[in-house]
């Protein structure tokens, strides 16, 4: 396999660069500093006994979209462990606290070929399922070689990366046969992975469909509740750089007329929580930190909800939601979670990562779509002023989101007859 050898070659030459880059993002904390030796595919955990599932996703998302699975699977045998690898500190953190008995979360190894080979042989699963598109070719391949059941879920290949790939073929089909089968999160992820050479392909619907509504504490639910009062309240979730800066902006214009208004924001990666804070100061607004156990008052402006795992219980704020990613070329954050929980539910003009549950959610009217920070902030004093009709655009946002919860069932029968479970 010449693409392969060609691969590990180059990263065995970069791996002096690589240790360096890791190096600083430890440093910076965008590293585990206790738990490294994952990374390197040497894990101090101990394979649990009896059988055992892997199940990797990149990051936030992918592990979220997962939870409904893993929950199935453990339901259907007491004797099952599942293990959950992530790349980030973020995944990793929001799994420990999501991940129930019978399942943990380690950090997936950097893909060098002997820290591959090993974690998969320490582990050495019974089964992996593989969620959407985070490729990493020598891991791929020790799982191939090591015989073990290799399926793609939900598998997502965007029109950015779909091009590229083409261009690419000789070395992704290579790859892509390590799987034992590939099923896309909609019709045209399937047609796309087979035209990029996946062997076998199929497509049972979206994973993401079939999440439960985002758990939350209700003792701190009532009590934010209570702090926000009669006060309007909007959120702007999973934001990223430059977003904040727009619904800044958005919020210093609504307060003309709308003196009492709240904004809830939660940043995508927290840890940007000083720079946002820092830009909404400077721009005269008055600012609370979650992660500070700070509280909403009477003229706090700005909510900078800087923490993790707890988007069920910010969502509850707010009748009116942001879902960012969407303002900036990104390619959004899935909106099915606020529109599960019956909110009306905003998204820029580059949702593109979502586009079969966006053209979905606005032909059922469920969803609303605006091109940029002007046209947010007018869309957003419409919702505020008629609460009527953001009602009615919740209850269908609410319709539409819970409409194909029989995913699972799907895929779970698929996985089964096809001998994986």
């Amino acid at each position: 396999m010449i693409p392969l050898f060609l691969y590990r070659v180059g990263f065995i030459l970069i791996t002096p660069f690589l240790i360096v880059l890791f190096f600083i993002r430890r440093l910076k904390g965008k590293e585990s500093k206790t738990r490294f030796c994952e990374r390197l595919g040497y894990p101090k955990m101990a394979r649990p006994d009896g059988k055992l599932i892997w199940m990797h996703g990149a990051s936030v998302g992918e592990c979220l979209s997962m939870m409904p699975l893993i929950n199935k699977l453990l339901a259907m045998d007491d004797k099952l462990h599942i293990m959950v690898t992530s790349g980030t500190v973020t995944s990793a953190d929001l799994m420990a606290k999501r991940l129930p008995d019978r399942a943990f979360h380690q950090f997936i190894p950097i893909d060098s070929p002997w820290g591959a080979r090993h974690f998969v042989r320490h582990f050495h699963a019974d089964a992996v399922l593989w969620f959407e598109s985070d490729f990493w070719p020598n891991l791929l391949a020790s799982i191939h070689a090591a015989k073990i059941p290799l399926v793609l879920l939900n598998g997502r290949i965007s029109d950015k990366s779909f091009q590229r790939w083409m261009r690419a073929r000789w070395f992704l089909r290579p790859i892509l046969r390590f799987f034992t089968l590939t099923l896309g999160q909609s019709v045209e992820n399937t047609t796309r992975l087979k035209e990029l050479g996946s062997p076998l392909s199929d497509c049972v619907g979206n994973l993401k469909y079939a999440a439960p509504p985002a758990p939350y504490d209700a003792a701190e639910l009532e009590r934010l509740l209570a702090g926000i009062g009669n006060r309007e309240c909007w959120c702007g979730a999973s934001t990223h750089n430059n977003e904040e800066e727009q619904m800044a902006d958005v919020h210093l214009e609504l307060k003309k007329t709308h003196e009492d208004l709240l904004t809830i924001c939660v940043p995508r990666h927290p840890h940007r929580a000083d720079d946002i804070e820092k830009m909404l100061v400077k721009k005269g607004l008055k600012v609370a930190r979650r992660s500070r156990g700070e509280e909403i008052k009477a003229d706090t402006d700005f909510y900078v909800a800087d923490t993790i795992g707890e988007m069920g219980l910010l969502y509850r704020l707010a009748p009116i939601v942001f879902v960012g990613g969407s303002l900036i070329p990104f390619g959004g954050q899935n909106m099915l979670e606020p529109m599960s929980l019956r909110r009306a539910v905003i998204i820029g003009p580059h949702a593109f990562n979502f586009r079969e549950i966006v053209q979905s959610a606005k032909e059922s009217q469920a969803l609303l779509e605006v091109p940029d920070k002007n046209a947010l902030g007018a869309m957003l004093g419409y919702l505020l002023n008629t609460p009527t009709a953001r009602q009615e655009i919740a209850e269908r946002a609410e319709i539409v989101a819970t409409s194909e919860m029989a995913v699972l069932d799907r895929l779970y029968e698929c996985l089964k007859a096809k001998g994986i479970i």
